[in-house]
């Protein structure tokens, strides 16, 4: 079990899409060039935001629920160079995660990314939000031979760092990224504002603690921390 932190994090670890980046505009466009290439009308953000943590696959599947999965599986390359195409034109940074990410800088807490985008689509992300020298670790999806669940990615990340993985906590908004922390040894956070499926039930994840807005992270005593 956790307890409550007097201070920030020793180090601190993000998932990226639906935790500190707004990315589903983007996805939106990009499946709707992929539909309009193929005749087909626009399809709406809400339709498809739920589904941007779950990855390309269950994007892809939600834009093209009529299409058998192998054919719609062999679009992920077209899906991806299309992405890059689109990358950060669209989204932008969650409210609130910009003076998150100040305040846990001027507290000394070191901050990285550990996300199961591929890692040359999020390293391209880092210019366009001014994140290259601020952002001290990042592994991406196909940096490591696994990507999360698996616990590896958080464990090497926490060790890019130089902060024991047990005094580093995990924010993010899939049960992939709770899973990964917990058999990392990490605290975590559930960040509620970022995509989950109606039938998702994060209270059973096993979080530590259960954010509502980036704004409530930026008081140290709202971080969990390991005993």
């Amino acid at each position: 079990m956790s307890g409550i932190a007097s201070s920030f994090p020793k180090g601190v670890l993000f998932d990226l899409d639906g935790t500190l980046l707004d990315s589903a505009p983007d996805f939106v466009a990009t499946v709707n060039v992929m539909r309009a290439d193929r005749g087909r009308g626009p399809i709406a953000l809400d339709a498809l935001r739920p589904h941007v943590s779950k990855g390309a696959r269950a994007m892809t599947a939600a834009a093209f629920a009529d299409v058998d999965p192998a054919e719609r599986d062999g679009w992920i390359p077209e899906f991806l160079e299309v992405y890059r195409r689109e990358l950060g034109r669209h989204g932008g940074l969650f409210d609130g995660v910009a003076t998150m990410l100040e305040r846990l800088e001027a507290a000394g807490t070191p901050w990285g990314i550990v996300t199961n985008k591929p890692e040359g689509l999020a390293a391209a992300l880092m210019p366009l939000l001014g994140w290259e020298q601020r952002c001290a670790v990042l592994i991406g999806g196909d940096t490591l031979p696994v990507r999360k669940p698996h616990p590896l990615p958080l464990t090497v990340a926490a060790e890019r760092l130089g902060v024991a993985a047990a005094d580093c906590v995990y924010v993010g908004d899939d049960e992939r990224d709770i899973e990964a922390a917990r058999a990392a040894g990490m605290a975590s956070i559930v960040a509620l504002w970022g995509y989950r499926l109606p039938d998702d039930a994060p209270e059973a994840w096993g979080g530590d603690v259960l954010v509502e807005h980036p704004d409530h992270l930026h008081a140290a005593d709202a971080w969990p921390s390991r005993p």
